[in-house]
């Protein structure tokens, strides 16, 4: 479907043909069977850490800038993605608009960590450990 190293345009490329939220970092499809997200390298301004654990385990940040993070809306689509019959696309910013496809992935787990918001504020946070699984 997607080819991994490519370039996509976030809007014309994946939001217009399969919808999902245009700003969110994680971006469930409502007309499709997909969950697209949306990592940056400028993600630590905001208290997001983003990083590989290894060649094929990706830690990823749940979305919310301000107070807890919740498992609730985009959250809990990742971490039901399976039982929702979902896949999981991630891709990588590399300019306004253009993000570099990573590949698909699956949840493993999740863990709570303590950080900070986009105010420096503390805060929980919730980390996924997602499995490159092409």
């Amino acid at each position: 479907m997607f080819e991994i190293g490519k370039k996509y345009n976030r809007q014309q490329d994946l939001h217009d043909k399969y919808g999902g939220n245009r700003q969110s970092g994680i971006a469930p499809c409502a007309n499709n069977p997909y969950v697209f997200l949306f990592t940056s390298p400028r993600g630590e301004e905001y208290g997001y850490e983003d990083t590989w654990e290894n060649e094929s385990i990706f830690r990823y940040s749940s979305e919310g800038q301000y107070g807890d993070m919740e498992l609730e809306r985009g959250n809990l689509a990742i971490k039901n993605h399976k039982n929702d019959g979902r896949d999981l696309f991630l891709f990588n910013k590399v300019k306004s608009g253009e993000y570099e496809f990573i590949g698909k992935f699956e949840y493993i787990s999740h863990e709570m960590k303590l950080g900070v918001d986009f105010d420096k504020v503390n805060r929980r946070t919730i980390v996924f450990k997602l499995h490159l699984v092409n």
